[in-house]
């Protein structure tokens, strides 16, 4: 996810400068040379090419996920079912998203795919028993035997996807998301979010390495484009009635540096391909796959078990598992974040808990759905608030909108799923590099001249890459005499995320340390989840916020039960960041 990290606690975005804030100051600045703030709301035209734009900016993730799951469900290259997969995330992403930003933490935020749930993905797919089939005997299956073979694949996902969820919507909707927040820090962040990147590295090698000089090209043109062209204007041709035709300068480097890269690179691509300088067949060829293209049809309703009715197995779930508390982590750091890039108080305690609560009921549709996947925060859209400085919720529900109409046309799906594969490994080289950096500006919050620091961040990030990629060799070393508990055991410690989050987080909160040392302060200040017009609404004297429920709220106020609610905008905890009453 290009740009993630970047934003996280960014004092100015533009030159990527991380300086750690007092409270009082941040406030001060909250809201400061925003275009739009979260509550504001753009003209329709505005609005439309707006939510044009984020919705570009998630296509670059979506479209990678298919790319490394497919080929692990053991699914042909040329099968139409791989732009049905996309345009099914694309149409639940447009679902979360409308209902997180309706009804759930209110935030601007793209709730879709996520490269989260590829690695305890990927680790249930390498047992034993759903390891793909020799080349030859793939070969020699019929075309409803090799789509039965992916597909009961796809639906072992679903349930363990979807079962899984309920994770988060126990702690979210039952508020103990705010009880966990005090071992939830900065040390248990940086290995589970950096781990997703680093235990992607071959996937990335494998596309790229179809055609180094492809992929090593994308990698150069996309940093051109994102990091030394980023504040170079591009000069288009614009015609307004009474002016006549004139040149305005686009800011294309900054908001597009992505799907320009694919957009040159395909050129190449198809040049290379007309003048027959790749043979017939190599993947960097932009013929190799058009049969997907003409095989999809113009119009098709996702719907829930499209893939046939989910099958639930135990180690599923709990594989599923390591990716629902890697996005748990992720989105916690994501929600201050946002709420000042878009001029937002702190989100209070219930719009977190909610929060959580709608991505996890988010993750169990991507889930039925038959997605393969979960939903998570996407960090580009957040990097995109902070570059554009439109931080408008009205603005990301348009883009719902959009992708709610892309996912039901599959002639669209169908033409990000024929990009060649080099340059989608040229991508993930810088995305997944981008994702582990995401995971390691958390560190901003700790003291790294302190050795008990550095021990637990070494060893929390090392140890996991070793034991998983021991596993994933010797996948039936774990012999207990249950074919159940062999299986559970052997996806946990495969899953790098999962072990990396356990051991930072049993380390930190076990290794004596001073809260300074820790990080706890700072990041107590980050995760402040109490705003003023929690003390006044105590008070009996209600005060407009921008997390409290579009309508209903003055019934809502009437009934005292409310407020014992976590969840509910009328919420009044006892308990505050990290665990502390409220003085």
């Amino acid at each position: 996810m290009p740009e993630t990290g970047l934003q996280m606690t960014e004092v100015n975005i533009d030159n990527g400068t991380f300086l750690p804030e007092s409270a009082k100051a941040q406030e001060s600045k909250r809201g400061a040379n925003l275009t739009y703030g979260i509550d504001d709301v753009p003209p329709w035209y505005l609005c439309l090419f707006m939510a044009l734009q984020h919705y570009l900016t998630m296509i670059g993730a979506i479209v990678s996920i298919p790319f490394i799951l497919t080929p692990a469900l053991c699914m042909a290259e040329d099968d139409p079912s791989r732009s049905y997969i996309i345009s099914t995330m694309i149409f639940v992403t447009g679902l979360v998203t409308f209902f997180q930003t309706s009804i759930g933490c209110r935030l601007p935020l793209v709730q879709g795919g996520t490269i989260s749930f590829l690695v305890p993905t990927l680790a249930i797919l390498n047992l034993p028993q759903w390891k793909c089939p020799a080349p030859e005997v793939l070969e020699e299956m019929s075309a409803e035997n090799r789509t039965e073979l992916w597909q009961v694949r796809m639906r072992e996902l679903s349930g363990a996807i979807a079962v899984s969820s309920l994770f988060q919507v126990v702690v979210g909707f039952g508020g103990i998301i705010g009880y966990l927040l005090k071992f939830i820090t900065p040390l248990t962040i940086v290995p589970t979010v950096s781990l997703v990147g680093l235990s992607l590295f071959e996937n990335a090698a494998d596309a790229a390495s179809q055609h180094w000089g492809i992929a090593v090209g994308t990698i150069l043109m996309l940093t051109m484009y994102s990091q030394v062209l980023v504040n170079v204007p591009f000069p288009i041709l614009m015609y307004r009635k009474g002016e006549g035709v004139r040149v305005v300068w686009f800011e294309l480097f900054k908001l597009f540096p992505v799907l320009l890269t694919i957009v040159v690179m395909w050129i190449i691509c198809i040049i290379l391909t007309v003048t027959d300088a790749l043979p017939v067949g190599h993947p960097a060829r932009s013929d190799s796959k058009l049969k997907i293209l003409s095989q999809s049809p113009w119009f098709r309703v996702p719907y829930p078990g499209q893939w046939g009715t989910p099958t639930v197995t135990l180690s599923g779930v709990l594989g599923m598992l390591a990716g629902v508390l890697a996005c748990t982590v992720e989105s916690i750091s994501y929600y201050p974040t946002t709420s000042r890039m878009c001029g937002a108080p702190p989100p209070p305690v219930h719009a977190i808990n909610r929060g959580m609560g709608i991505e996890g009921l988010g993750t169990m549709l991507a889930g039925l759905w038959g997605s393969g996947n979960g939903a998570n925060t996407f960090g580009e859209n957040v990097g995109t608030i902070g570059v554009t400085k439109v931080g408008s919720r009205r603005v990301i529900q348009w883009a719902c909108g959009l992708m709610i109409l892309q996912g039901l046309i599959s002639k669209l799906g169908a033409v990000f799923i024929i990009i060649p594969e080099p340059i989608v490994g040229g991508i993930f080289c810088v995305m997944f590099g981008m994702i582990c950096a995401f995971g390691l500006s958390a560190l901003q919050y700790v003291d790294l001249n302190s050795a008990r620091n550095l021990y637990i961040l070494g060893f929390s990030i090392f140890f996991p890459l070793v034991l998983s990629k021991w596993m994933i060799k010797h996948s039936d070393v774990i012999q207990t005499g249950n074919d159940i508990a062999d299986g559970v055991i052997t996806v946990l410690l495969s899953t790098t995320i999962l072990v990396g989050g356990v051991v930072g987080c049993v380390l930190d909160n076990v290794i004596p340390g001073t809260p300074e040392e820790r990080g706890l302060i700072a990041w107590a200040n980050e995760m402040a989840l109490e705003t003023d017009s929690d003390d006044k609404q105590e008070q009996g004297e209600y005060v407009y916020n921008t997390f409290d429920f579009p309508c209903g709220m003055g019934l809502m106020r009437r009934w005292k039960w409310t407020r014992y609610v976590p969840f509910l905008p009328t919420y009044q905890p006892g308990i505050y960041s990290c665990g502390q009453k409220r003085q």
